[in-house]
């Protein structure tokens, strides 16, 4: 069975690089983009298992991008991990987002990796 393949939204160059090391050890296919417009087209353009991004971004961020992706009818069941390093998000964004996740940075690894698994678990039924 080929790699599940993870689309990584962060704009921090250094934490970027270290979440797309972490996911590619366990064995994903990992697509990376920089803040939500960049994963927007690469959404658009190939197909993904979930998305990782990050909460907080220039351009378009991820509770935008989780919205965005809600509203697209061949992406609208797409799984998406919210990350943030705000404690508790305003609820107004939690809900406009719908991401199947939420978790806080600094995120653990094991975590990351954990949460994951489940989420593409369930997605295959």
């Amino acid at each position: 069975m080929p790699p599940r393949m993870i689309l990584l939204v962060e704009d921090d160059r250094a934490l970027r690089r270290y979440l797309e090391v972490v996911l590619q050890r366990a064995g994903y296919s990992v697509t990376v983009a920089t803040d939500g417009l960049e994963a927007m087209k690469a959404l658009l353009a190939a197909p993904f298992d979930a998305v990782v991004t990050d909460a907080i971004m220039p351009h378009l961020d991820g509770y935008q991008l989780c919205s965005f992706i809600r509203r697209q009818p061949h992406l609208s069941e797409l799984p998406i991990i919210l990350l943030s390093g705000i404690e508790q998000p305003h609820p107004s964004q939690t809900e406009q987002a719908r991401a199947n996740l939420y978790l806080n940075k600094p995120v653990r690894p094991e975590e990351l990796i954990a949460h994951l698994a489940n989420i593409l678990k369930e997605k295959r039924g």
